[in-house]
């Protein structure tokens, strides 16, 4: 199947984080691609990249970058595709960088920015089936079983607390 969500990274060293994001597409069987683009040391491959992703099928990208985080600033500068940033934890600041370069994007290039790291891949992952399940009703309806899902475990989670909590 044709891809409908590009996964992109500043660096190879950002893969375990961003394979959470690769980890949710599986599990809702959305068909995606993954690759290394670097808003620095590859401007115009990833300028390439990005500008053809809506002819070759893409609906989303999901960008991840740590440290000064470009990559998914420079993304939503170069298409009209929804873009998800997720600022990675790779220099000293914890990530705090990448959160802020990722975030405060100039009025007219918005970046949807997650959290930082795994949880913010993970829920990347999430928001782009949710966009993508806006036109799609099967999609939806995994989409809400995945919610009720969800809710179930927090009450299993509950259930666990309350028993070792009256031992």
């Amino acid at each position: 199947m044709k891809a409908l969500v590009g996964i992109i990274m500043g660096s190879d060293s950002d893969l375990p984080i961003m394979q959470e994001a690769a980890n949710v597409l599986k599990q809702f069987e959305i068909p995606y691609e993954i690759g290394v683009y670097s808003a620095h040391r590859s401007p115009h491959r990833t300028a390439e990249y990005v500008k053809s992703a809506r002819r070759r099928g893409l609906k989303v990208i999901i960008a991840g970058a740590g440290s000064s985080a470009h990559l998914a600033g420079v993304t939503a500068a170069e298409t009209t595709l929804p873009v998800i940033g997720v600022p990675i934890n790779s220099s000293p600041l914890s990530g705090l960088d990448s959160l802020l370069s990722t975030v405060q994007m100039p009025p007219g290039v918005p970046v949807a920015t997650m959290g930082v790291g795994k949880s913010g891949a993970t829920n990347a992952g999430i928001f782009a089936v949710q966009i993508l399940a806006l036109d799609d009703e099967d999609l939806m309806k995994h989409l809400v079983e995945y919610k009720e899902w969800l809710e179930k475990a927090v009450e299993e989670k509950s259930r666990k607390v309350q028993e070792q909590g009256a031992g």
